[in-house]
Order: C-alpha cells, then structure tokens, then sequence
C-alpha cells in the first residue's frame, strides 16, 4: 500500500483551502491550486485568520508559520500536481466541469497517485472513465467546517482497488478524521445522503408555503441541538452548490421529484447565494438563528 506523504488540491475555494490547511495543520505538505488568482489570495486570507478565532490553536507564532509554510498556493496547474501521492478535487458541481478536470489530473499526476473528488453527491464511477488509473480513484468527501466535523465519507468507484480505499482510509485518520466507508456506491454516500433528505423535504417545505423557514429551522436545531437549521446550513453551503447538488440527485433519478423547487433556482438567479453574497434564506446582516432568542418561546 503507497503511503500518502504530500498532497495536492484542485480547487481552493470553500472546502479546498480547508482541506489544504486541515491538511498542513497535521504535518502534510500541500499543493493548493486554483485557476483565479483571486481564490488563491482569498484561500491564503481566510487560512491566516482561522487562527485568529480558533479553529486551530497554537503556542507560538513560529508554530502558526510552520504550518502555513507547508501550503503552496499556486495558479501553475502542472507545477501543483507533478509531485503528489493524493489530490483532491474540490471544484464546483457540476460534471462537465470535473471530468475535463479529472482528465488533466490524470495526465500531470505521477502514476502511483490517488485522484479523489470532494463532490458532496457524484459518485466517482462518473469521473473514473477520464482517467487511466481507475483502481486509484475514489470519492474522498469532508464537511465544513472540518475542525469541528471531523468526518470524511470514502466511497471506492466501479474499479477502485481495496488497496486505494485503505490508503485514504489510513490518511483520514492521520489528520484526526474519521472515514466513513460507503460499502457500495450510492448518491450522497453515508451522512450527506441523510443530510439530502432533510434539505429536500425542508426545501420542500418552504416552496410549498408549508411553514416558514425559521420555525423549521427552530425545530431542527431544538430537536438536535445543532447551531444552525437546514436552512441556516444551506447559506453556509451556498445556495448555487445547493442547487447543483440538487440537480446531480435529479439526473441521476430522473424522478420529477427530486427536481429542486423552482423557488430556489429563481434565488440562485437573483444572486442569493447565501453567506459569500450577503443574502440567500437569511440577510447576512441580521442573522436570526444565531441570535441567543431564537430558541426562546415566542409572546
């Protein structure tokens, strides 16, 4: 079995740069590539300020360098992926986007290298026929934010050798994560394809005009004591990953319905996106359910 010892990420937006410095954080060296220089800084920013409020904490400012130092940020696609034992995908959803990426991930990465995608629903069986090593391929998926959901869903494709799923299975652990195999392939893998569940029938909900959006989140959140409500998440997310996501179950199904509701591509095409535009379910600027109130029985 290739032990994993350096790391590549194709994509440093939302989830790749915390893989990226999740990553560096337990002594890897990565590559973090992105086409826009923009991300790149952008990734480089939000890295620095997750020590500021804690997500990894420190006891000195030479440790903090040490860690960062191990992140390469580029925007040079061959020079990120010509020396690495696994990289991870972590690009939009959306498949005509992954398989042209795939392609050329195959075709700079060294031969004994795992290719892995972060998609939170596509099955890697869609990507494994882009490239030319499909027993070193699988699906390798984190949660945000991953300090705090520390799990990682590992699900092998069509030909992934056992030898593949127990190498990313032996590196999740040794960033003090815990891999959840899917057994065989199913959309969504293991928790997202529970969490799909209940962002449908909330989405659902909402179309409809079944229940506001804060009562729904209220339940969810006093029912599991979790921070934030499907709704609440979904901002998090991005209501254009949401949507996208929606779509993979749709296609794959065929079923009208697992169509997402017209109301959420009508916000995606005003712009709501959620927290990185400032609106989606929630204004950014009065976020309702993280105020100490929220839970408390209304007069």
């Amino acid at each position: 079995m290739n032990k994993i010892k350096s790391l590549g990420i194709a994509g440093a937006g939302f989830m790749g740069r915390q893989i990226a410095l999740h990553s560096a954080f337990y002594g890897y060296r990565v590559s973090a590539y992105d086409l826009s220089g923009a991300a790149i800084e952008k990734a480089h920013e939000e890295n620095l300020h997750a020590f500021d409020w804690g997500a990894y904490k420190v006891e000195s400012p030479e440790q903090k360098e040490g860690i960062l130092s191990r992140i390469h940020y580029t925007t040079h696609f061959e020079a990120a992926f010509k020396d690495v034992d696994l990289v991870i995908e972590a690009i939009p959803e959306r498949i005509e986007l992954k398989r042209e990426m795939w392609s050329e991930l195959d075709r700079v990465c060294p031969p004994q290298a795992i290719i892995g995608t972060n998609s939170s629903s596509m099955k890697v069986s869609w990507l494994e026929g882009f490239t030319k090593r499909p027993d070193k391929v699988l699906n390798i998926h984190f949660a945000p934010s991953i300090h705090e959901r520390n799990y990682v869903e590992i699900m092998g494709g069509t030909k992934t050798s056992p030898e593949t799923v127990a190498a990313a299975e032996e590196w999740v652990r040794s960033i003090n994560c815990v891999p959840l195999i899917a057994k065989k392939e199913i959309m969504g893998f293991v928790v997202n394809r529970l969490w799909r569940v209940v962002k449908k029938e909330a989405l659902k909900m909402w179309a409809g005009g079944y229940a506001d959006i804060e009562d729904i989140d209220r339940g969810w959140m006093i029912m599991t004591g979790m921070k934030a409500g499907p709704f609440g998440a979904m901002d998090y997310i991005g209501l254009d990953v949401v949507y996208d996501i929606e779509m993979s179950y749709y296609k794959d199904s065929g079923s009208p319905d697992d169509m997402p509701p017209e109301a959420l591509r009508e916000k995606v095409d005003r712009g709501e996106l959620g927290m990185k535009t400032g609106k989606g379910f929630y204004d950014n600027r009065d976020l309702k359910y993280l105020k100490p109130d929220f839970l408390k029985p209304r007069k």
